[in-house]
């Protein structure tokens, strides 16, 4: 059995790691960078190691230095997590040589699966369906550009070491074609060091059906049923759930048993994630449903089948591999109840999802019976530029889809978290979205409705009142009568903005300086009306600014040039992600700042637009 590990990563797959580990007595070793010295996942473990400054190229994905640390701390295990390291073959194949136990699939099966191409080729001999699409050595653009042609608009353009949405361009013109394949390159080379890609037919009523599989050294392979992720927002996944609405017995059958048979391809052993894609417009029928990929570790939303099984995913996986057999044989696993997880980010949906970093000076989790949190931050930490902006994991469980739907609802609701913005109202309104309750989501949803979605809601009256109550002088409150309508209107500020509330019940003796609005998953500051006034942000003047700190990898227009509202001006990469940054109005060019390859801080001027004398 192992007696200490080493995890491999950070943040809340850390932490969730950590916890079996120390729940079946193995000691936990945590490695950090500079920025996470102070983190979650370093206080839990029993001992922590330092490996080198914050950006991730130069701590977590130093293979080399993961390995020290293990030597240095007595480890005999390694469990990376997902992302980062987690399906490098090379890596694995180091932490064996190493004389360490390798928490993941073996090198073998990583390489097999790596390479969407290869790993499309290799599903076929095996038997899995799987999407037409171009997946030859020739990445000629103009080859590539004539095969989208043959295979039929709208296409995928997906690099072919890529995962978790990067790397990725849907394509719905052959006019796009080059500037999204410029682009999926440009992201998948940084991302992945390998800017090949294939392309492929896009299905038109997407919906992304995953199969949880499980393999052990003694040839044994099992699912544990399906997963529905087809609410996404550009590629990456939004709300999970357990198991897939509109799933009957009979595709249930054919989807799972294509998946182990994919895994038995490549003598799968430890956790994997089957990928399908199936075209929804008749419901989900067996043979409308394809091979993706395969993920060849565990995947972030891995507690909804936890949930819906009872199983302990990452026990599993320990046993599995420190060689004992599967706990459980395929007829064991039965499908109890529906299991929901939404993905709350550091992110303002109002700003087209720009990630929010700061302290989270307010951290607090709604709750609901058959709730659980995964998070690997605390009230009072930072949320870094450097990773990715999840704050925590939210999943509910209940008798029915109905259930987890209302028991997820509660607890997003109940969320609390201030100043750092984060995307609560959204999953709120994605919840009700009448798709959504009608379990016929398909990948496009945000897509198309996405705008709706990110307003930000309206704090209620009672909500306003409850905390304005907090802020009035008991002097200055209205008195209470039976049946009496409210005596007092009072003027404050609502994140800045003018607001009167009605107030009807006692002030306080001490006022406090601020209260916090909480509303919807939203959360407002509020705060006394100030006699000297108060302005908003400008708005409308022309400044181009960065939203956070970032490398600028592309700039589209030159000083003096027109341009006309909603024209690309530069493209800024920041937190693994690429940005466009567009004209506000049509105008002038009239200052340019920076250059391709300019790192910039937040709110630095990139470029400034200037109206043309005359322009509304």
């Amino acid at each position: 059995m192992i007696r200490a590990l080493l995890i491999a990563n950070r943040g809340e797959i850390a932490c969730r790691i950590i916890r079996t580990a120390r729940a079946m007595g193995i000691r936990t070793i945590a490695v950090h960078s500079d920025a996470d010295a102070q983190a979650l996942h370093v206080r839990m473990a029993d001992q922590a190691v330092a490996i080198g400054p914050a950006p991730a190229r130069e701590s977590y994905l130093v293979g080399e230095k993961i390995l020290a640390a293990a030597r240095a701390s007595g480890a005999d295990a390694v469990h990376p997590g997902y992302g980062f390291l987690s399906e490098n073959a090379e890596f694995a194949q180091a932490v064996i040589d190493a004389g360490l136990i390798w928490v993941g699939p073996k090198p073998h099966s990583i390489t097999a699966m790596g390479l969407k191409d290869a790993a499309k080729r290799l599903m076929q001999q095996a038997g899995v369906p799987t999407t037409p699409g171009y997946l030859g050595e020739d990445q000629d653009p103009a080859r590539l550009a004539a095969e989208a042609a043959q295979i039929g608009y709208p296409v995928l353009i997906k690099a072919v070491a890529g995962g978790g949405g990067k790397g990725m361009r849907l394509v719905e013109r052959a006019e796009d074609f080059a500037d999204a394949l410029a682009s999926c390159q440009r992201e998948a080379a940084a991302s992945f060091g390998n800017d090949h890609v294939l392309i492929e037919k896009y299905i038109l009523s997407p919906r992304h059906i995953e199969v949880q599989v499980f393999g052990d050294a003694h040839g044994n392979v099992v699912h544990l049923f399906e997963r529905d992720c087809s609410l996404q927002r550009r590629h990456q996944k939004v709300i999970e759930e357990a198991p897939a609405p509109g799933m009957d017995a009979a595709t249930r059958a054919a989807v799972c048993a294509a998946a182990v048979r994919a895994a038995q391809a490549v003598q799968y052993e430890g956790a994997g994630t089957i990928e399908f894609i199936a075209d929804g417009s008749e419901g989900l029928r067996a043979d409308r449903i394809w091979f993706m990929e395969m993920n060849t570790r565990l995947q972030v939303e891995h507690p909804v089948t936890e949930a819906i099984t009872g199983v302990d995913l990452v026990e599993w996986q320990l046993r599995v591999a420190a060689g004992e057999p599967l706990p459980c044989r395929q007829d064991d696993l039965t499908i109890n109840g529906w299991a929901m997880e939404a993905r709350l980010y550091a992110e303002d949906p109002a700003r087209g999802f720009l990630p929010s970093i700061g302290r989270l000076e307010v951290l607090r989790f709604g709750s609901a019976h058959g709730g659980r949190i995964d998070t690997g931050v605390y009230e009072g930490a930072e949320v870094s530029p450097f990773y990715d902006p999840m704050i925590a994991k939210v999943i509910a469980h209940g008798a029915s889809r109905d259930q987890a739907v209302e028991r997820l609802d509660e607890m997003l609701r109940g969320t609390a978290v201030w100043p750092v913005r984060t995307n609560a109202a959204f999953l709120v309104k994605a919840l009700a979205h009448p798709q959504f309750r009608a379990g016929t989501v398909d990948t496009g949803l945000i897509g198309r409705d996405g705008d709706t979605l990110a307003q930000p809601p309206v704090p209620s009256d009672a909500a306003l009142e409850c905390a304005a109550q907090a802020l009035v002088p008991r002097s200055d409150a209205p008195g209470f009568r039976l049946n009496a309508a409210p005596r007092l209107r009072a003027r404050f500020l609502l994140d800045g903005e003018p607001v009167e509330i009605a107030l009807s019940g006692h002030g306080t003796a001490q006022p406090a300086a601020s209260a916090l609005v909480m509303d919807q998953g939203q959360v407002w500051r509020l705060e006394p009306w100030r006699r000297d006034g108060v302005h908003g942000a400008a708005a409308g003047d022309g400044a181009i600014l960065a939203p956070m700190p970032g490398k600028v990898i592309a700039v589209a227009v030159s000083e003096g040039e027109a341009v006309t509202r909603g024209q690309k001006l530069l493209t800024l990469e920041a937190m693994k992600m690429e940005h466009t940054l567009t004209a506000p109005f049509d105008g002038i060019v009239t200052e340019l700042k920076v250059s391709a390859g300019a790192q910039v801080q937040v709110e630095a001027l990139l470029a400034r637009i200037e109206a043309e004398e005359g322009a509304a």
